[in-house]
């Protein structure tokens, strides 16, 4: 992978990234912009988009004991309490406080492995507003530059707070291509999936099937469960836009054979191997290497084509990751 490939800002307009085409059943490969997709979409179709937003979930603060620096990285709420990703790790404890900008505190009252915590916060007021004053978008660590506008690392379409990265497939999607595809008969529905750890941690063991997933909070509404039940009966295409999309699809269809209106935890594993029940298509950007989201494209496709895939990327110089281009894999 050249690193100079690694996209480090979003471009000025969002739908006119690149777009590698990809005929799962001629494996043609074209090279488009993705403001070309409406051409590959008709009203047989339903878009099925990830609605989350992005918690500013980035907070930095100091031990009240010793005035260390720490990171936190919050990644998913529990109760009375939160999941975070501190670094470094080694400087917390259970009992270990921390100031955050005087703005609140939090406690660590269980650490568990790879830096993972549990912290209660004690704030006064609105917890998300303090959140907003304090926290930073929690940009991935291959980008080395500032984002300027902190609304580009979200989508146009993010509604339900809670996750702590972009689903970044949606992020090509800009209000004149969004209606252009409605005014196409193209239904779009949403569906919530909170990215948290089980999206964006690479798999690190030598069996991929030994790689513990963590789980992260999905929803479905009736309104979309109808209408995608009402899209499988009759025999539409489901479209997935990202990786999160196609989980939270994916999870519940194999569970419950249907759509349905659903709220609950997910820590599904898509990787080669696996049959797909309810997407028909995917949106998708080009991920990181060991990542599940790569080992999901290649359950989609096949490892062997996706890599190829890959190569004609490099190739022909798209960008990559959460600020890159995409690919449509029909």
């Amino acid at each position: 992978m050249p690193e100079e490939l690694i996209a480090q800002t979003p471009l000025e307009r969002r739908s006119t990234s690149k777009l590698l085409v990809v005929d799962r059943k001629t494996d043609k490969l074209e090279d488009k912009h993705f403001y070309d997709i409406i051409n590959y979409l008709d009203s047989n179709d339903v878009l099925v988009l990830n609605n989350t937003k992005v918690l500013p979930s980035r907070i930095f603060g100091t031990k009240v004991d010793t005035n260390a620096n720490i990171e936190v990285l919050l990644l998913k709420e529990i109760e009375d309490y939160w999941e975070v990703l501190v670094k470094p790790a080694r400087r917390v404890k259970v009992g270990t406080e921390i100031n955050f900008n005087n703005l609140f505190t939090g406690k660590i009252i269980n650490k568990l492995e790879d830096g993972l915590c549990y912290i209660k916060f004690i704030y006064e007021g609105v917890f998300l507003t303090l959140l907003e004053k304090l926290g930073q978008m929690p940009l991935p660590p291959y980008i080395h530059e500032k984002l300027k506008d902190q609304s580009r690392y979200q989508t146009i379409y993010a509604k339900d707070l809670g996750s702590a990265a972009a689903p970044t497939a949606g992020l090509h999607f800009d209000q004149v291509l969004l209606e252009k595809i409605k005014n196409k008969g193209i239904e779009i529905v949403y569906v919530t999936l909170h990215i948290g750890l089980g999206t964006f941690r690479s798999v690190s063991v030598d069996k991929i099937e030994d790689h513990k997933m963590h789980s992260e909070f999905y929803h479905m509404t009736q309104d979309a469960a109808d209408k995608l039940n009402k899209a499988k009966k009759n025999g539409k295409r489901i479209i997935s836009v990202g990786t999160t999309s196609t989980r939270t699809l994916e999870s519940i269809y194999g569970k419950y054979n249907e759509f349905r209106e659903v709220s609950e935890d997910t820590n599904i594993f898509i990787y080669p191997g696996y049959k797909f029940k309810a997407v028909d298509a995917l949106i998708t950007n080009f991920h990181l290497p060991k990542s599940t989201l790569i080992m999901l494209v290649s359950a989609f496709y096949e490892k062997n084509k996706i890599m190829k895939v890959y190569e004609h990327a490099i190739k022909e110089k798209y960008r990559f990751f959460s600020f890159g281009d995409a690919m449509f894999l029909m």
